[in-house]
């Protein structure tokens, strides 16, 4: 009995001796968020365009809603900006100013964008600011109208030498953080 007293005395003194000899120490944890904004023309969609057909399309202008043109991805809040590569939409014997053309957007027919300011703008070569948001985006979806000239602006601009006569230019949409 008395050996078996020594023998727990000894596992005891050994296992609060133990217990006072641990240590502990710390890792930091951090979840870095970087931010991410995307912009993606539907590509069913990247060429747009305006025909003139009729008198009337003459006298009011000619706009094509597209439905869903863009998507956007943003970890945060964003704005996203619209230009021309020039002032003007070139043609192969004179050019057409930019700001003719009107650039309107809105929500989306699918995956809206809730809470988002829409601005209309005339094109231009300087960046212009069409949608903004507080909040960030997961793959909404805006469409966008574009609307040219009416008021017989551009009679004078089609050359029997081409048909139809194409004036052109590079329309860039642009995504940064808010």
């Amino acid at each position: 009995m008395k050996s078996f007293i020594s023998i727990l005395s000894v596992i005891l003194v050994t296992l609060i001796g133990s217990t006072a000899f641990a240590q502990t120490d710390n890792a930091t944890l951090n979840i870095r968020l970087y931010p991410i904004q995307t912009i993606t023309v539907n590509p069913t969609q990247k060429t747009v365009n305006l025909d003139y057909k009729t008198t009337a399309d003459y006298t009011d202008g000619v706009s094509l809603a597209q439905a869903d043109h863009l998507t956007v991805y943003s970890t945060g809040a964003f704005i996203v900006k619209v230009k021309s590569a020039s002032a003007s939409l070139t043609g192969a014997k004179s050019n057409i100013d930019a700001n003719d053309v009107s650039i309107s957007p809105l929500a989306g027919t699918s995956n809206q964008l809730a809470n988002a300011t829409y601005s209309a703008r005339n094109l231009s070569n300087a960046d212009q600011t069409i949608i903004s948001s507080n909040t960030g985006s997961v793959n909404k979806n805006f469409n966008i109208t574009y609307k040219a000239a009416g008021a017989q602006k551009y009679v004078d601009k089609y050359f029997k030498t081409e048909n139809p006569t194409v004036y052109t230019t590079t329309v860039t949409y642009t995504i940064e953080a808010n």
